[in-house]
């Protein structure tokens, strides 16, 4: 993987040392994908520091574009990139739109036509108009380490379905997150 200075790092230093979080995107254009990055910014450092787990966020275009998503999205963990898309196939990553009939992801907060439109205008004004990655790739999530230890995959089917972040962290023995803007109801 590449990280957002251009410099090489090899996929097995994300997770070798310690537990990882480490979610594949479809492309930085992509909505559905600029939602979740965006919940996944909200997951706190100091949960994942209590944990002892990493969180990793791996997208198929040029490094280029990894300082603008991680400002558009806000997010402030690990972010690398696959531009060849060698992980990815490693991994069994399909391309192209599986079965739609999937669960809605919880982190997706655009319809598909508003979703769409907010993409493609992206990419007409950024500054290299290009579609940062493969647009048909699909993504997925895995918690991998410390070593060759995989404690979970998901692999996307489509732009949609997304595995819930709170599932994700759970598995991963890190707090979960309270995504919703509304007040937790604390028991006694």
């Amino acid at each position: 993987v590449v990280d957002a200075d251009g410099r090489s790092v090899p996929f097995k230093a994300l997770y070798g040392e310690q537990k990882a979080i480490v979610v594949f995107v479809r492309n930085f254009l992509c909505y559905t994908c600029k939602e979740y990055v965006e919940d996944l910014a909200k997951v706190p450092k100091a949960f994942l520091q209590e944990a002892n787990v990493r969180l990793v966020v791996i997208g198929q275009s040029s490094y280029h574009h990894i300082k603008p998503f991680c400002s558009l999205t806000g997010y402030t963990h690990e972010m690398y990139v696959d531009p060849q898309r060698e992980i990815y196939k490693t991994l069994g990553m399909k391309r192209g739109e599986g079965n739609n009939v999937s669960v809605r992801s919880p982190h997706v907060k655009s319809n598909t036509l508003l979703g769409s439109i907010r993409s493609t205008w992206r990419a007409m004004t950024g500054p290299a108009f290009d579609f940062q990655g493969d647009p048909a790739q699909q993504g997925g999530a895995l918690i991998l380490g410390p070593g060759n230890e995989v404690h979970f995959l998901h692999l996307d089917k489509n732009r949609l379905d997304h595995v819930p972040i709170n599932t994700v962290l759970q598995l991963a023995g890190v707090k979960t997150v309270n995504f919703t803007n509304k007040p937790q109801i604390i028991h006694i």
